[in-house]
């Protein structure tokens, strides 16, 4: 296999038996602000690719489509090549985070309805917040493929929120990505992940994701570990 991309958390590699195919390999690796903060724990690949997975194959059950193929081994998915849309979907139920700092307002207030955000993705410039115009206006992308976005990314929200609901945890907010497929097609790729979801405990309110190695609470992979039971267990009940 040809290493084509190396990421924060993530390596691809171009499956050389099929051109519309690529491979990525899950790394053990946590980076946060911007990967400023860098950290890890065993297995983290594994577990996250796991997640993916579940996430995935449970999407597709509700019709929903994404560039998963099949698992290759506990650290490896076979997928889909996609050109990607330069553009981080993120979707809000409660306030957190970047969006309770920005209105000086406190973490967990519910939302009157879901928020779509897009943030442009570009390291260099700390992937900056754009809207439906600037998208437009600069080409990131259509205006047919953005609504597609707006409406995938809330269905995504809507099945998340009844899953994770079944493992009594709340959905405060995730981060998507989207791409084409070679018949134009918008398909959500990359990873659903607690590197990428904000989850809290609906009992404790204890944060079960990434924000545990952000604000130095400890437990990352307890946390990680505890979530992916959870999940597990809502999934074999459900499917």
């Amino acid at each position: 296999m040809k290493l084509i991309y190396e990421g924060k958390a993530k390596k691809l590699f171009l499956d050389e038996k099929d051109p519309d195919t690529l491979i990525i390999y899950y790394k053990d690796d946590l980076t946060a602000f911007n990967a400023q903060k860098k950290g890890q724990f065993e297995n983290k690949g594994s577990i996250n690719c796991r997640f993916t997975q579940l996430f995935f194959k449970y999407l597709e059950s509700q019709g929903l489509r994404t560039h998963l193929k099949e698992a290759l081994s506990d650290r490896e998915l076979r997928v889909e090549k996609l050109t990607i849309i330069p553009l981080e979907v993120v979707v809000r139920n409660r306030l957190a985070g970047s969006l309770a700092k920005k209105f000086n307002r406190p973490e967990g207030e519910i939302l009157q309805q879901s928020l779509v955000e897009f943030y442009y993705k570009d390291d260099a410039l700390g992937d900056p917040f754009v809207s439906e115009d600037q998208i437009i206006a600069l080409s990131l992308t259509d205006f047919h493929h953005f609504s597609e976005l707006k409406h995938q990314a809330l269905l995504i929200n809507q099945a998340l929120i009844k899953l994770f609901d079944q493992c009594q945890l709340d959905l405060v907010d995730f981060k998507i990505e989207f791409g084409l497929n070679s018949r134009g097609e918008v398909v959500l790729g990359d990873e659903i992940t607690p590197d990428s979801c904000r989850l809290w405990d609906q009992v404790s309110k204890e944060k079960m994701d990434k924000d545990r190695f952000r604000r130095d609470l400890g437990g990352v992979k307890e946390a990680y570990e505890e979530v992916l039971n959870r999940v597990t267990k809502a999934l074999k009940e459900a499917l």
